[in-house]
């Protein structure tokens, strides 16, 4: 279903152990991009940019569970990747879609979680709420995206329209 390939992490300084982002995001009218730093306090700043961004691309429905997966996503490459972290949020023809970048090239595991397990529900999560959801190695880490379904089509609103 998904033909073009998550694009790579930027290319870094060969005698730096691990890439680095620029500073400053890159936002554009049909998407937008973050780093994110190796800090858990990340977490909530980034569930409150997404929304944001969303609110302003008139996509608030989306708002919940973008948040969520975002989280999720986010926290799992904190927790299992050594290096820089980056968030891209793109709306593609009728999906928006959802990329974490991160030095980690291991694909999200998929766990067996009991019910009184604090921790193993991502993939369960990506499975239940998204349109479709992947992890693509890169030369530098991976990317895992996942897409959602645009509630309304693009041309109906003026916030999508190029």
């Amino acid at each position: 279903m998904e033909a073009t390939r998550a694009p790579a992490l930027p290319p870094h300084d060969t005698r730096s152990p691990q890439p680095t982002f620029p500073a400053a995001p890159h936002t554009g009218d049909r998407h937008t991009s973050w780093p994110v730093h190796c800090d858990p306090a990340e977490v909530g700043r980034i569930r409150h940019q997404t929304t944001a961004q969303l609110h302003d691309w008139g996509l608030q429905d989306l708002s919940d569970t973008t948040e969520l997966l975002v989280s999720e996503l986010i926290t799992n490459a904190l927790r299992y990747a050594p290096g820089p972290i980056r968030l891209t949020i793109r709306i593609l023809w009728t999906s928006l879609r959802c990329e974490i970048e991160d030095t980690n090239p291991t694909s999200p595991q998929r766990r067996t979680a009991t019910p009184d397990t604090e921790s193993g529900r991502g993939t369960e999560l990506l499975d239940a709420l998204t349109e479709a959801w992947a992890s693509t190695r890169t030369p530098t880490g991976k990317t895992t995206w996942f897409t959602l379904p645009l509630p309304h089509p693009q041309e109906s609103s003026p916030h999508l329209a190029d």
